[in-house]
């Protein structure tokens, strides 16, 4: 396959990615570097997806990747590094291009964290997940003038053209199970499929039990990317249909499952992500996710797949209270009259639980929440706490008045300034107790 150009592989980047990824070519290129485009950017391209994040490997150097990154850095931009794998983040506003050194692995056990030396590029894909994702670019002068053409050392782009996943050892999945929740999230993605050799990989590892050896931190982080994948086209149920259908899920935590009573709210939830109902405040999809996913279980299963995934306190207690939360909320919801009263019912949720009411809400409720979430919630009052206290109002009776102000606008009630004083006027004399007869002497 012939080798495309820079300039052809900058015009796919986002623009931000592109200027960031030309500074790191040309700071590579002074310095006779040998710098590679690898990995899921490679892979996008040569199937004509958009690139989305970019992935550099700085081959064998005595320059490491955060010293390239600090030379490539325009004005303004942010450098993360990570020296346990020595990666490094060049960032600049949402853009980001992520550097790391070619190096290879080992694995001290099922499941454990890789301890890592450094590698020629070759060697650096082959410790990949899949065929597909163990390609690689060459960008710099040095490194097009060692390679003639897309570095594939293990049979990507046969694997890419057959459109399978193929892990590159029969313990790819022993070595590293969450290897089998990525192929999860990228076979419904790509149209993929996994192949034979690697569902025989992955019933060794159910059968050595290399699941329970994952701590939950790193399940966790995989949640996260699996719900979050929706904003790249991915419907989460199916990826969690993956993993039921290959039994990955009882792996995980014994008796968990994708009931189907949660799969259309789950996928309200993938379309959020990739189509916002409404714009505002930030919001958590992996958690959203995890709510509406396990609130078919039984409370007990629901504690102890939280406590698998590592999600802890206040946050584990809310996930395990959703579907109280939902039904409370829902029921209230149908039976509020007005803006007002809808607005009392919503306003206390955060954004995590609002997307899940929302998820699990009927078509007449859902339009509900969008108004609310999209245009109620932000309207302003026309007086404030400090106008009340300058009418005699004191304390909880400024909260209260501002409340009944509230419901009034929202209803068409109150619509000016003067109206929101007088309402407040009005509420502080029904307060304000009648004088007591003085007693005779």
């Amino acid at each position: 396959m012939k080798r495309p150009s820079v300039s052809e592989l900058l015009r796919a980047m986002p623009p931000e990615s592109a200027a960031l990824t030309r500074a790191l070519v040309d700071a590579a290129n002074e310095r006779s570097l040998s710098l590679h485009l690898v990995g899921g950017p490679v892979r996008d391209w040569l199937l004509d997806r958009p690139l989305r994040d970019v992935d550099l490997i700085l081959e064998r150097a005595e320059t490491s990747a955060e010293a390239l990154a600090v030379a490539a850095a325009p004005e303004g931009a942010r450098i993360s590094a990570y020296d346990r794998f020595g990666t490094v983040a060049l960032q600049m506003g949402a853009a980001a291009v992520d550097v790391a050194t070619g190096r290879r692995e080992r694995y001290e056990h099922d499941g454990a964290l890789p301890t890592v030396e450094s590698a020629p590029i070759e060697e650096d894909l082959q410790r990949r997940d899949f065929s597909v994702n163990a390609l690689a670019i060459p960008l710099s002068r040095a490194a097009r003038a060692r390679h003639a053409g897309i570095v594939d050392p293990t049979g990507g782009l046969e694997d890419l053209a057959r459109r399978h996943l193929r892990i590159l050892h029969r313990r790819s999945f022993c070595d590293d199970p969450t290897r089998v929740l990525r192929g999860a999230r990228l076979a419904p993605r790509l149209g993929f499929s996994l192949s034979r050799g690697s569902r025989s990989g992955l019933r060794d590892a159910l059968r050595e039990g290399s699941f329970g050896r994952v701590s939950g931190e790193r399940l966790r982080r995989e949640l996260v990317k699996l719900f979050g994948d929706a904003e790249v086209g991915l419907d989460p149920v199916r990826a969690l249909r993956l993993l039921s259908d290959w039994h990955v899920l009882g792996a995980l935590e014994p008796g968990l499952a994708l009931d189907a009573a949660a799969v259309p709210a789950i996928r309200r939830v993938g379309r959020a992500v990739a189509t916002p109902p409404w714009t505002g405040l930030r919001w958590r999809p992996w958690v959203t996710g995890l709510a509406v996913w396990l609130a078919p279980l039984s409370p007990q299963l629901r504690r102890r797949a939280l406590r698998r995934f590592a999600v802890r306190g206040a946050q584990a207690e809310r996930i395990a209270r959703a579907p109280s939360l939902r039904d409370r909320t829902l029921r209230a919801l149908g039976r509020a009259r007005g803006r007002g009263a809808i607005d009392a019912v919503l306003r206390e949720l955060n954004e995590d639980d609002l997307h899940a009411v929302y998820a699990w809400a009927s078509p007449a409720l859902r339009r509900r929440i969008v108004r609310f979430a999209a245009e109620d919630r932000h309207r302003r009052l026309p007086v404030n706490g400090a106008d009340l206290a300058g009418l005699g109002l004191e304390g909880p009776a400024i909260g209260r008045a501002l409340e009944r102000i509230r419901l009034g606008v929202l209803d068409g009630v109150v619509g000016s300034r003067e109206e929101a004083l007088a309402l407040a006027r009005e509420l502080g004399q029904r307060r304000t107790p009648a004088p007591r007869p003085k007693r005779r002497r």
